[in-house]
C-alpha cells in the first residue's frame, strides 16, 4: 500500500487528555488506512488507555514524552525550557521529517510559538495565520486569522487570502472561493486604517476572488468562502459565533421539552433537525491549521472530545495528498526570502 500520512498527536495536550486524545486517535486509524498516528505524551497513561480499544497496532504508535507544557505556562519559556515535553517533542517529529503533521489541543500559545520557531515558516510567508472553518448555511467558510496575529499589517491579510485561497480550492473543492475582508459596512472607503489600507491590495490582487467586505451579520449566510481579519477581530468572531450557537441548541431543546405537545412534536422533526443541527456542528470540522509552515501544525479546541480530534487528524491527509504547502509557496512566495527572526535565540 502506499506510504502513511504520519501524524505526531500531543496526546497530552487539552482538558481531556489523555482519554479523549487516544480515543480520537484509535478512532481516526480505524476509520482511514492511510493515516498512522504517534501518541507523543507519557507513555504509561497512554497505553492505560489503548488498552479499552482495538485497532490496527501497525499504524498506531507512542512516543514518551516526560513533560507537559500547561495552558497557563509563558509559551516561549515553556518552548526553551521544556524540551521533553509533547508539544515540543512532536513538533521536532515534523521538524526533522519523521511526521507530516502536528495535532494538538494543548496550549495555544505553545503551539503557535512552537509552530513558527520549530517548524519554521515557508520560504516567503510573513506571518502564519490560524484558519479555522465556520459552518454557514450553505456549506463552511474559512476564517483566517482567528488568534495567532494581532497587529497584523496589511500585507500580512493579503497572504492571509492567497494561503485562504489555496486551502479552499484544494482541500475543500470550492473552485475560485470568494474572498472577502471584514468590515463594519459595505462600502469601500469604511474601516479602520488596516481595512482602509489592506482593501486596494485586495481589490488589485489579481490571483484571489476578492469580492469586498464582509459584515459580521453576513458571515453565518455563507457570502465568502475566506474571510480575511487579523486576528483580535478573528478570534471574536469565533468565539461569539461558537456561544450564540451552544445557547440557541439549549434553547431549541428546551423549547421542544416545554410540553407534551412540543414533546410530541420533536419526536416527528428530531431526524430533520439532528441532520441540521450537525452541520453547524465545529467538531465534525477537525481543528485550525497554522498555514504557511513548513509541516502542517493543526490546532483544535483545548475542551475537544475524541471526534474532534479524529476529524482533525483526518484532514491532514488531504492537506498532504493535495500538496497544500507547495500549493502556498507557489502563490505566496515571491523572489525573495522573509527576514526570519532569530529563532535559534527562543528555542
Amino acid at each position: 500500500m502506499a506510504e502513511y500520512v504520519k501524524v505526531a498527536l500531543d496526546a497530552m495536550g487539552g482538558d481531556n487528555a489523555p482519554l479523549e486524545t487516544v480515543k480520537g486517535a484509535v478512532e481516526a486509524v480505524n476509520e482511514d488506512k492511510r493515516v498512522k498516528v504517534f501518541l507523543v505524551g507519557k507513555e504509561p497513561l497512554i497505553r492505560n488507555e489503548l488498552k479499552k480499544y482495538t485497532y490496527p497496532e501497525e499504524q498506531l504508535e507512542v512516543v514518551h514524552a516526560e513533560q507537559i507544557i500547561e495552558m497557563a505556562e509563558p509559551p516561549v519559556m515553556a518552548i526553551r525550557k521544556k524540551k521533553d515535553s509533547s508539544i515540543v517533542k512532536a513538533m521536532y517529529m515534523v521538524k526533522n521529517g519523521e511526521c507530516d503533521a502536528f495535532v494538538s489541543a494543548g496550549s495555544t500559545g505553545a503551539v503557535l510559538v512552537g509552530g513558527q520557531v520549530i517548524v519554521g515558516r515557508l520560504k516567503g510567508v510573513e506571518r502564519p495565520p490560524l484558519a479555522p472553518l465556520m459552518p454557514t448555511s450553505n456549506g463552511v467558510s474559512l476564517l483566517i486569522d482567528c488568534g495567532a496575529n494581532v497587529d497584523a499589517r496589511p500585507s500580512h491579510l493579503v497572504q492571509f487570502a492567497k494561503m485562504g485561497s489555496v486551502y479552499m480550492e484544494n482541500v475543500l473543492n470550492i473552485k475560485n472561493p470568494r474572498v472577502g475582508i471584514v468590515n463594519i459596512g459595505a462600502e469601500e472607503e469604511k474601516g479602520n486604517a488596516l481595512v482602509k489600507e489592506t482593501f486596494p491590495l485586495l481589490k488589485n490582487c489579481p490571483d484571489i476572488n476578492f469580492i469586498g467586505s464582509v459584515e459580521a451579520r453576513d458571515i453565518p449566510a455563507g457570502t465568502a468562502d475566506v474571510i480575511v481579519c487579523e486576528a483580535f477581530v478573528g478570534n471574536v468572531i469565533l468565539k461569539m459565533y461558537e456561544g450564540v450557537a451552544g445557547e440557541l441548541l439549549k434553547k431549541v431543546k428546551s423549547g421542544l421539552m416545554t410540553n407534551m405537545r412540543s414533546k410530541l412534536g420533536a419526536l416527528l422533526i428530531k431526524p430533520a433537525l439532528k441532520t441540521t443541527l450537525k452541520s453547524f456542528d465545529t467538531e465534525q470540522y477537525g481543528g485550525a491549521p497554522l498555514l504557511g509552515l513548513k509541516g502542517l501544525v493543526v490546532k483544535t479546541h483545548g475542551s475537544s472530545k475524541a471526534v474532534e480530534v479524529k476529524n482533525s487528524i483526518l484532514q491532514c491527509i488531504t492537506f498532504k495528498e493535495q500538496n497544500i504547502n507547495e500549493k502556498i509557496m507557489e502563490k505566496v512566495a515571491s523572489g525573495d526570502s522573509v527576514k526570519q527572526e532569530e529563532k535559534e535565540d527562543i528555542i
